[in-house]
């Protein structure tokens, strides 16, 4: 069920569990997503692909699915001869395949959509969202990224996730396009090891959140689960916010070959170490599935008795 409880109040009164990799989960499925839309070109070519991937993470025990617009954003769409109506449609469909998906899973606990805002370099496709610094002033990453977060705000998700950032200049960005948008936010750096992908200490990167009234949690995603706990306890020290977390499975992303290597190191009883370091919103990022989630919704429901 689409739940009527405000995601903030969830989190201020427990952990909420986060769903797992959304392109993992179409992969295993069959679908190629070798184009540079990723899984976004699924919203128009094949969406209750997306539905499914969203049904058995909530089926595994995740209570928030972020939406497949992650690498979705008018230029991108336009390189595929899709225009700005269209456009503007398929953001939609990235939250009403989510809201259905919630209607269909019958699980009996509050379920929230995010609207997933993903990075400038999402839509360069060229491993750029894990490096940053893209030689764009933050005025032109705030153009680019309005009208995305206003296609988003207007299919009605519960929050919006800003994720995958890699350099502070771009969440500063961020936050001036969601400013007013009268849609609640987390905000989501990846990171290496104490500071952001870009270089910055996470000192630095957290505070642009602190004062932010729209953001009603801050942490981490797409990162080695290592890198984790540390982040997490800057975070909540900085900005006082219940802190998200969702890394990978601890596998490499190789931009070049397009391919993952190295060994999981993802394990769920990580989550209540997190959890003693203000982590309220947990979930996984890439090669994360939902044995993953289910492992991590284990520990939190066993946690809270």
């Amino acid at each position: 069920m689409t739940s009527s409880v405000l995601l903030a109040d969830a989190l201020a009164a427990g952990t909420v569990v986060l769903d797992g990799g959304m392109s993992n989960q179409l992969e295993a499925a069959g679908h190629d997503l070798s184009d540079s839309l990723w899984s976004a070109r699924l919203l128009a070519d094949r969406p209750e692909a997306i539905g499914e991937a969203h049904l058995a993470y909530f089926e595994a025990g995740a209570s928030v699915a972020i939406t497949a617009s992650y690498q979705a954003s008018f230029e991108g769409f336009a390189g595929r001869g899709i225009g700005r109506e269209r456009a503007v449609e398929l953001f939609g469909v990235s939250v009403r395949v989510a809201r259905e998906a919630a209607r269909r899973a019958g699980v009996g606990r509050p379920l929230w959509v995010a609207a997933s805002v993903g990075p400038y370099g999402a839509m360069l496709a060229d491993g750029s969202e894990y490096r940053g610094r893209y030689g764009v002033s933050v005025g032109e990453l705030e153009r680019f990224h309005r009208p995305r977060v206003e296609a988003l705000v207007a299919a009605e998700p519960d929050v919006l996730a800003l994720e995958t950032v890699p350099d502070v200049e771009e969440a500063k960005a961020l936050l001036r396009a969601v400013r007013g948008a009268g849609v609640p936010a987390w905000l989501s750096y990846t990171v290496e090891g104490d500071r952001t992908r870009a270089g910055q200490p996470l000192e630095e990167a957290f505070a642009v959140a602190a004062e932010a009234p729209e953001v009603i949690a801050v942490g981490v995603n797409c990162c080695a689960p290592e890198d984790v706990a540390g982040a997490a306890a800057v975070a909540r020290r900085v900005t006082g916010k219940p802190v998200v977390v969702y890394p990978n499975s601890g596998e490499t992303w190789d931009a070049r070959a397009r391919a993952w290597d190295g060994r999981a190191t993802f394990d769920g009883e990580q989550v209540l170490d997190w959890q003693g370091l203000g982590a309220r919103l947990i979930g996984g990022c890439c090669r994360v599935g939902p044995e993953g989630v289910k492992a991590i919704a284990d520990v939190v429901r066993g946690a809270s008795r």
